[in-house]
């Protein structure tokens, strides 16, 4: 008389299973071997028993009863790898933040900042390990930004101010950033340039010969991203009346013009403080002492240096000036307001923020 086995519990997947086990079948990214083990259960599931699994996956025997145990004790969790030991931690929380308080609060003796290399000597640790940690907690000492403070006593009421004419203009006005580009210099290199070839940059040479120099008078209209233009060889406050005056042909005289520009000396002359008092609809916003970033046309003048002066090659002022006035009237062909989204509110919290990590900043 032969004794039987114990008898095998069904497998019972539920719907939501069911639908999770498919998915992972089906899905691409899914680990082969936790399709595998969904392919088991639900072969299971459908009343197939052991040995017939086994031949469908051509896989042993012994392997679907383990996924199938799992299943039965584990559910879907019991189907994916369980956590392996590995070796144990050779860093301990103290090494960590050894490295951490070094970083930040002291210096290397021969350098301004650390490296992976200088703090692995000064720790007694791999390079690799205190890459790990510098990345952990989002420190990067070979990085560095630069910030300045105003320290206009006005700085609060300025920024409400110019701000508010990018969020909020006044009705029937144009508002103009204004501002000089001065002692733009026509550069020659000192060698041809080499043009670029399939797999070789441009080259040139890293001497020049410089030609001379020009200032470029702009005015960017917020609205439309126009640009009313100017070039003069010197930057005085002749030249800047001179700009104002054709500021004021170009624009319609059914228009307020308020202007954003910066607290220089050419703007703030009794000559152009009489031209002001004679045309009543000129209105003058000044941004902060050091914040020239508050105006807009500082972008602008990015996208011509970028653009058109960092590489070019100029023999003569002449040409600079030529090409200057050809990407001007391009730019306007098509112009592209910037976008200020920034609110005053938001301007003045960060400023805050820096200045309450910084004890003596006076703010």
């Amino acid at each position: 008389m032969t004794q039987r086995g114990p008898k095998i519990p069904p497998v019972t997947v539920t719907d939501a299973q069911r639908e999770t086990l498919e998915g992972w079948v089906r899905r691409h990214s899914t680990a082969q071997a936790l399709s595998l083990r969904s392919r088991i259960v639900l072969a299971c599931a459908e009343g197939v028993s052991i040995m017939e699994v086994s031949r469908r996956l051509q896989i042993a025997p012994d392997t679907v009863r383990k996924w199938r145990r799992r299943f039965l004790e584990c559910g879907l969790d019991g189907l994916c790898d369980e956590p392996r030991p590995g070796g144990p931690r050779k860093i301990t929380d103290a090494d960590v933040e050894r490295v951490i308080v070094k970083t930040l609060e002291e210096k290397p003796a021969n350098a301004t900042h650390w490296s992976t290399r200088s703090m692995a000597a000064a720790t007694g640790m791999s390079q690799s390990a205190i890459s790990r940690i510098w990345r952990a907690f989002a420190l990067a000492p070979h990085r560095s930004q630069t910030f300045k403070l105003s320290t206009d006593p006005f700085f609060i009421d300025k920024v409400r101010d110019v701000v508010g004419l990018y969020l909020d203009p006044p009705e029937k006005a144009l508002v103009l950033c204004v501002d000089e580009k001065s002692q733009i210099q026509a550069l020659n290199r000192s060698q041809s340039v080499l043009p670029m070839m399939p797999g070789v940059p441009e080259r040139r040479s890293h001497d020049y010969v410089r030609a001379g120099t020009t200032t470029l008078f702009a005015a960017l209209e917020v609205a439309t991203g126009k640009v009313i233009g100017s070039l003069h060889r010197r930057h005085r406050a002749i030249e800047f009346k001179k700009f104002l005056i054709k500021l004021d042909k170009e624009v319609p005289t059914q228009f307020a013009v308020h202007l954003i520009l910066d607290n220089y000396a050419t703007h703030k002359t009794p000559a152009i403080k009489q031209w002001l008092i004679a045309h009543p609809r000129f209105h003058l916003h000044f941004t902060p002492t050091g914040s020239s970033w508050l105006n807009l046309v500082e972008r602008w003048f990015a996208e011509l240096t970028s653009k058109k002066l960092r590489r070019g090659v100029h023999r003569s002022v002449q040409a600079l000036e030529r090409d200057i006035r050809a990407w001007l009237a391009d730019w306007n062909d098509n112009p592209q307001p910037f976008a200020w989204i920034k609110t005053a509110d938001e301007i003045l919290d960060k400023v805050a923020a820096y200045c309450k990590r910084i004890p003596d900043s006076g703010h």
